[in-house]
Order: C-alpha cells, then structure tokens, then sequence
C-alpha cells in the first residue's frame, strides 16, 4: 500500500524519514534484495545476524516502507491466507499443523525483536475480537471454532466469547458474540519498519533509496543507476511484483484502504471498550479491520475498492472517496457514539495476492533467484517468518522452517486480462452481494459459499 504522506496517519506521526544513499554505479554483492518493505528488511536482518560478513544490499525504489509495510491497518497477527486443510494439501496434516503453530510464534519473534532493537512501535498484544453481529454470522463463527477443534487447537488459541462476555471487551452495535484470539498485537507499522531500517544499517547492510530496480535475473538486479551482481537475487516487491517484466500475472495487486479518526477522549473509550488495544473486526464476508492507537485514535480499514485493469498501480488509486465514506459509515454504525467524531486521514493502497490465496517463500538453487510474498494483506507477521525462512534457505540450511509446506510453494499465474479484471472485481462485488444477503435473510449467503470455492 502506498500514499502520500500527508494522507497516513502512520507517516504523520512518525517523524520524518531519515536520507538514504541510492546506488551510484555497478555493485558486487553476495545477496541483492529487491524490496525495502518488511520481507527485504526482515531477510536482511536474519542474513547480517547469522552470517556478519556477508555482503547484503536492499535496493528500495522509493523509501524504506513507503508501500504496504509502512501503510498498512498495524495488525501483527498469526493469520495466513490458507486455510489448513489448503495448506495441508500441500503436504499433510502435521506440515499445515506446523505453519501454524510457526505463525503464532512469529507473533512473539516480532516481539521479541522490537523489544531488543528498541524501536518505539507501540506494541500492544491484546490479541483478536472478531464480532458476531448477525445469525448468519453467529452460524460461521461457530463452524469457524468447530473446525479449529477438529484440528487439535482448543480456546486458547481461538475461543467463542457469549454477548456479555463480547461487550464487556468491545461494545459495538448488534452484537451477539465474538470469537477471541490472542494471537494478534496492534503496532504502528512504518516506525517498525524503519525501526527494522536502521537496524540492518547498523549491522552493514547497503539500504540504497529511491533506485528502483527494472529487470530481476540470475545473479542480476538491473537498475537506471547500476547493476547489482549478486549470487543470491531476492524478489520483495509483493504488490509491486507485477511491474517488474516477466512478472505480470504473478501477482495481483488489490487495494485496501484505511481511515483514522481524531484522538477520542477517556469517556468514549470507556463505552467502547479495547482497554488491551485489541484488533478488532466481526464475520461479514467483505475485510473489515480496526485497532486503537496508542495515541488513543481508531484506525479503520477494509476491502471495497476496485481492482484495476492490467495490475495497474497508480497514486490516484490510494484514494478512492466512495470507500472511504463507506469505511466511515462502518465504523459509526458499529459505534454510534463516534457519529461527531472527525476522521483525520485517509490513506491506501495494493498488497498482493497469489492465484491461490497461498503467500509463498522459496529459493530456485539453479537460478539464485528467491522471493517472498502473496500475503493477501496478512503480512506484518508472515513477512518476518519469511526473512528468517529465506536466511536459512540462502544459507544452505535444513531447518524446520524450510520444511514448511510454503517454502517452496508455486502459485499458479494469474489469468490473462480481462478475465482477471473481470474474476476479481466480481469476486469483490460478490462478497458486497453476501453480506446484504445475509443481512436481508439471517442465513449464511449461498453466493458466498459459491465464491469461496475460487478463492482459496
């Protein structure tokens, strides 16, 4: 997700960015980075960690975090984009047990490592609400914790939560339930990722801004300012892969947006509830997700805008009116008192998402090439378990991570337009469609449950 800056909350109250040098001529290297977000930092970080001599360059076209790392709703959550018995698919029952179980501990490593590096990103592990405010909802959500017990995971990994038990956490309109997960912590996401920043300079590792790269190949990171010969070339670029040539249909960028209100005073929290900073969002089909700032403000997101012809990226998409407005009349709907508050910014942006809804990470020994990504806007977490999985890769390792039923993992190639342009705007219009389904019957949408079946 990029935007500009004085539209993010997260880049307003950040501070300002410190100046980077960008590549001045050809350059040798060990590993080439392709992608100054979360993945190319976290991999960076990992690589200069195990291995302090090797030579790491991260080559950033605009600056550190400027796309979805920096600007995305700061949910640092164990969710993946695959299901288990997807990912299970893959591999077997305890390969997809294991991805897990390396999700929920990522959550902790992020942690861990924000502690140690001192970086000042607000974070709170107050974990997940996810509101039932429906009896269609009601009826998804308990199928949702049925199937997590058929999977050996039990309330304390995701438990359902009564109305009372529901309100007495997180007040909103309509509501009946929640369902409870601990496995989230709210953080503000670009003083993270330049947390992260400074942390890999310190350790000797070139992050070169504002050069961006044209052409990845075997050994090769091809720039207008350079070329980076490395034995080890990184693909980064999650929702900017598909400009990169041979790249177009690998990826297919689709746009979140976000709002943020003013600070809110202690009253109206104390009708709203959050008092751990938990994430929030309930069971309709079409995202919706929030959290409270450590400066006391809600940020809101969601799905909603439209998927552009071609995997076109452009400035002008990050803000799209329409949704907006929809963001806001969600959020007063789920907390009339906030009706008078003032929305502050307005920001978006594309994150990536795989044919397959399957995020990936993988090294083609051959080649020398690796990537990462296709979180389908979960990332936050997945992309540090991607720097720790691509450290051992790189380095000719055998570990468990390696071994996860991701690594390795191919998504098929997007379709050729128009039929991706066609497929994922119906896909998006289809979940809009469920939901006014459901809240006009009460029951579960059959559209939603047709859609699924191609959405991985």
């Amino acid at each position: 997700m990029g935007c500009a800056l004085s539209a993010c909350l997260w880049a307003d109250t950040a501070g300002p960015a410190p100046t980077r040098p960008s590549l001045a001529g050809d350059l040798d290297v060990d590993v080439a980075i392709v992608g100054g977000g979360f993945t190319g930092l976290w991999t960076a970080y990992y690589l200069a960690e195990a291995r302090p001599g090797l030579r790491i360059a991260v080559l950033e076209a605009q600056q550190a975090g400027f796309g979805a790392s920096g600007r995305n709703g700061g949910w640092c959550s164990a969710l993946f984009p695959a299901s288990l018995d997807s990912l299970a698919a893959l591999s077997d029952r305890s390969a997809a047990l294991a991805q897990h179980a390396a999700m929920r501990a990522t959550v902790d490593e992020v942690g861990r490592v924000v502690a140690a590096e001192q970086i000042p990103a607000d974070w709170a592990k107050g974990g997940t609400l996810s509101l039932l405010r429906s009896p269609a909802q009601v009826t998804r959500a308990r199928a949702e914790v049925a199937e997590a017990r058929s999977w050996g995971r039990g309330p304390e990994e995701l438990a359902e939560l009564d109305e009372a038990e529901a309100r007495a956490r997180l007040d909103a309109s309509g509501t009946l339930g929640a369902t409870y997960t601990p496995d989230c912590a709210a953080v503000h996401p670009l003083r993270l990722v330049r947390g992260l920043a400074d942390a890999v300079t310190e350790r000797g590792v070139r992050l070169l801004e504002h050069t961006p790269v044209q052409r990845i190949e075997p050994g090769l990171a091809t720039t207008a300012r350079g070329r980076v010969r490395a034995d080890v070339v990184v693909r980064a670029t999650e929702g900017w892969t598909a400009t990169l040539p041979g790249y177009r249909r690998a990826v297919a960028p689709v746009y979140s947006l976000v709002i943020a209100t003013e600070p809110l005073p202690a009253a109206t929290w104390e009708r709203i509830g959050l008092r751990r900073r938990e994430t929030f969002n309930d069971h309709r089909h079409l995202i919706i997700y929030g959290q409270r700032t450590a400066d006391d403000r809600i940020v809101f997101g969601g799905r909603g805008a439209p998927y552009h012809f071609g995997s076109r990226i452009d400035p002008t998409f990050d803000r799209n009116e329409k949704v907006f407005d929809m963001l806001r009349e969600t959020l007063v709907e789920l907390f009339p008192v906030l009706a008078d508050v003032r929305v502050t910014h307005r920001w978006g942006g594309p994150l990536g998402v795989a044919r397959d809804w399957c995020a990936s990470v993988g090294l083609d020994r051959d080649t020398g090439l690796a990537w990462a990504g296709g979180y389908v806007g979960d990332g936050v977490a997945t992309t540090n378990l991607a720097g720790r999985t691509l450290r051992d890769l790189v380095l000719g390792h055998d570990t468990d991570l390696t071994r996860l039923p991701w690594a390795g993992h191919r998504s098929p190639a997007w379709e050729p337009e128009p039929l991706r342009w066609l497929g994922v705007n119906a896909g998006l219009r289809a979940m809009t469609w469920a939901d006014h389904e459901e809240a006009r019957t009460g029951r579960p949408s059959r559209t939603a449950r047709v859609v699924s079946r191609f959405l991985g």
